[in-house]
């Protein structure tokens, strides 16, 4: 069922739900304190919950404790400060002192593809779950939160009756969350929809409880926040069936993005006119080099596995060329960069050795330091790999790519990564990119070329300067 709170339905009676701790309050922990568990805990310290983070690695743990995000995210470093200054949130490594806390546990950890098969990493899941439940001495709640195959939550169910006692009365529920990098604190603070999966009224009651401050201020600001209620499985597929639409929604445009480079077509007007489409709509129809970051990925890889292990594989057979489609747009930035240089395209590809390229963007979108599966540093490496003098810069992921790709050159700013350039490559739409001057730019270069990797330019405006400009399925 789904249930638009605030406004339209009446609230469920949660002067019937007592947190377990007798806080007014449930308090709440977050386990995993990555990029996920980090927003949670400190966004939900704003909301005015009693909040405490945890996770294995001490050297996160002492940082988030001194007021440091160890991510690039807008807007967290302020609430982190005021909230730890409040006394409302706190983060510990110590997981006797969580069970004791908490009357909520959120497991935030990762689930990353398995170096052997394209399946999900449950391994973190399992261990987070398991040391919880065996520190636990009363009643509480835990809610998944990472993205997992379906199935998971009834798995994490066996995990805790075997590793907690029984009469303590712990239950499970499942809640996937659905942040976008660079706009996680609004989806956190001001989310489109709440889902949970849930096996009782208690467990409900809990959730709505820890939902409440989310509530409250949508109540303030005139807003409804729908909140589905459903079963475990349908809660687990609600985050991998969103990413796979998405994914396939990027991945279409972009296989249109070849048939218009092969016809002749220009995708930036065929997305405009077909986004126009209420059906269709026009966010995310902007075709480029493709998707990547730590979700989508190697979320529709584990859905495609999954699938197959419950004996409806052929179901998902597209996303195998999504992700085809989505991995092709790499190969064509290093194409369209060696046809701009007149280089040949052997057996083995292009040969671009003796050229020197600057390379603008190395995360995988902007507003973020996340350069997990970034198709911008694959690019890099590709070119770099195919011979040529790959100089490298981004406004604020640097340090990581340099720790993935340390073959590339890295330099301190946008003039810098451009000199003496025989071709730039702008793979990541930062605003200082977009907004870059051609005429500047161009006295720098040794030569006036440039592959738009995300049509993110003004083609005009870069062909006026005087640049050979080539677009992602644009003439």
């Amino acid at each position: 069922m789904t249930i638009p709170y605030p406004n339209t339905q009446p609230m469920p009676p949660i002067g019937a739900v007592t947190p377990p701790s007798g806080a007014p309050r449930p308090r709440v922990t977050f386990l995993g304190t990555g990029y996920l568990g980090a927003t949670y805990a400190i966004c939900y310290a704003e909301l005015g919950y009693e909040v405490l983070g945890f996770d294995v690695d001490a050297d996160k743990i002492a940082m988030l404790n001194a007021g440091e995000v160890p991510i690039h995210e807008p807007g967290l470093d302020e609430l982190l400060k005021r909230n730890l200054a409040a006394g409302r949130l706190r983060f510990s490594t110590d997981m006797a002192e969580v069970a004791e806390f908490g009357d909520v546990h959120f497991i935030c950890v990762g689930t990353p593809q398995r170096a052997d098969a394209m399946g999900a990493d449950l391994s973190y899941v399992e261990a987070a779950v398991t040391s919880l439940a065996q520190q636990l001495t009363r009643q509480a709640l835990i809610v998944g939160k990472s993205t997992v195959p379906v199935g998971t939550a009834e798995w994490v169910e066996q995990l805790v009756s075997k590793h907690a006692p029984t009469d303590l009365g712990i239950e499970v529920a499942w809640s996937p969350e659905f942040l976008q990098e660079g706009f996680a604190v609004d989806d956190v603070l001001r989310p489109n929809r709440i889902v949970v999966g849930v096996k009782s009224e208690w467990a409900n009651g809990m959730l709505y409880a820890a939902h409440k401050g989310v509530f409250d201020l949508a109540a303030t600001e005139d807003r409804e926040v729908p909140m589905v209620v459903t079963d475990f499985a349908t809660a687990e597929l609600v985050k991998v069936a969103a990413n796979a639409f998405l994914a396939t929604k990027i991945s279409f445009i972009n296989a249109m993005a070849e048939v218009c480079e092969a016809a002749g077509g220009d995708v930036t007007h065929l997305a405009r006119a077909v986004g126009f489409d209420p059906r269709i709509g026009n966010r995310f129809l902007q075709a480029g080099l493709g998707f990547g970051g730590a979700c989508l990925p190697k979320d529709i890889r584990a859905f495609q596995a999954r699938a197959q292990e419950l004996g409806a594989g052929e179901a998902l057979r597209f996303l195998h060329e999504v992700d085809l489609i989505n991995l092709r747009r790499r190969t064509r930035v290093v194409q369209l960069a060696a046809d701009l240089l007149g280089r040949r395209t052997g057996p083995a590809g292009p040969d671009l050795s003796g050229t020197r390229i600057g390379v603008l963007g190395a995360t995988f979108k902007p507003n973020t330091d996340d350069v997990r599966d970034a198709p911008a540093l694959a690019v890099a490496s590709l070119l770099h790999k195919a011979g040529a003098d790959v100089h490298i810069y981004d406004p604020q992921g640097m340090d990581r790519a340099r720790a993935v790709a340390p073959e590339l050159t890295y330099e301190p700013g946008i003039n810098e990564a451009v000199a003496d350039a025989d071709l730039i490559c702008v793979l990541t739409e930062w605003a200082d990119f977009r907004n870059a001057d051609p005429v500047a730019l161009g006295d720098l270069v040794a030569g006036r070329r440039v592959v738009d990797g995300r049509n993110c330019l003004d083609s005009a405006l870069w062909a006026q300067a005087g640049w050979e400009y080539r677009g992602m399925g644009r003439p």
